[in-house]
């Protein structure tokens, strides 16, 4: 073979090479059904000053999703659900999901039904579109007891079922305390995931709150396969300052195997990825808004 002909191959075979890994990398798309999307309490105060002109900025990176954390008297983020979704519509974005706490004032045992304020928190997660409705903490007041906790994993699954009639799902968010409290020798994780039924409480798992209560995201997704229908992608590196250990970062430059938490996910079923950060290391939460998406982008997500 002559010298010409040997580096054609070489130069056809890196041509080769490359192209697979672009189509992998740059070019790979998501899966039927998934969605990448943002927690907007990445960007709170940027919300908290100019929620409009936030969403705009969201939109022009290429967000096509977001999770709300503010609904407070029927309003997200000063808006009606009808004109929330009126202004996410113009601007090209969804609403799959959102936080609102679910605590016991929700449920009234003597008439066992929930609240005129908790109907209004899941009919307008309807009118938005949602997909889940999903409660980011648990009150110390539903988990003093094991008794207790199982009761409210009880009205859980009634929410569940509230829930259902509208086309949705309720769901359960974790923080890190689920992992370090225990009661009666099991973890609070363990107990809501036991007490709730899968078909009527989703989970939602952030795979960075749980490294401050000294788990990790890969272990708990072994021990319950297929359990999370959502994700807060969310990396950690070690706090430069408050009570915690460790606070969030740019994706994948902390010590979360974030990319293969994710691919775990989606070969077991997750279909949601929302990214969030919550502390940014002198950057400004709308650039790492834009960083992170383009890391996801270059994952496939």
């Amino acid at each position: 073979m002559n010298p010409s002909r040997r580096a054609f191959i070489r130069r056809s075979a890196w041509l080769a090479a490359g192209t697979s890994l672009l189509s992998q990398d740059i070019f790979a798309a998501p899966k039927k059904g998934e969605l990448t999307g943002i927690q907007l309490y990445s960007v709170r105060a940027d919300m908290k000053a100019d929620p409009l002109g936030t969403l705009k900025k969201l939109s022009a990176m290429g967000y096509k999703h977001v999770e709300h954390a503010n609904y407070i008297n029927r309003k997200f983020y000063g808006w009606s659900a009808t004109e929330f979704k009126k202004i996410l519509d113009d601007l090209g974005i969804k609403m799959p999901s959102g936080h609102t706490v679910m605590n016991a004032s929700h449920w009234d045992a003597s008439i066992k039904d929930f609240s005129k304020e908790w109907k209004y928190t899941v009919e307008d997660a309807a009118v938005m579109g949602q997909q889940f409705v999903i409660s980011p903490s648990l009150e110390q007041t539903t988990r003093k007891s094991l008794s207790e906790l199982k009761a409210f994993m009880e009205i859980f699954n009634k929410s569940g079922e509230l829930c259902n009639k509208h086309g949705m799902k309720f769901g359960y968010h974790n923080h890190d305390f689920e992992f370090s409290e225990s009661l009666e020798g099991k973890t609070l994780y363990d107990i809501i995931l036991t007490e709730t039924d899968p078909k009527l409480v989703m989970q939602q798992l952030d795979i960075g709150n749980m490294i401050n209560g000294g788990a990790k995201a890969l272990d708990i997704m072994k021990k319950y396969p297929g359990r999370f229908e959502s994700m807060h992608v969310k990396d950690e590196i070690k706090a430069t300052e408050g009570r915690e250990p460790f606070e969030s970062t740019i994706l994948g430059v902390g010590i979360i195997p974030v990319k293969e938490v994710i691919d775990l996910g989606r070969k077991w079923g997750t279909k949601h990825f929302i990214i969030e950060q919550e502390s940014y290391q002198g950057k400004t939460p709308i650039d790492c808004a834009s960083e992170d998406l383009a890391i996801m982008k270059k994952w496939g997500y």
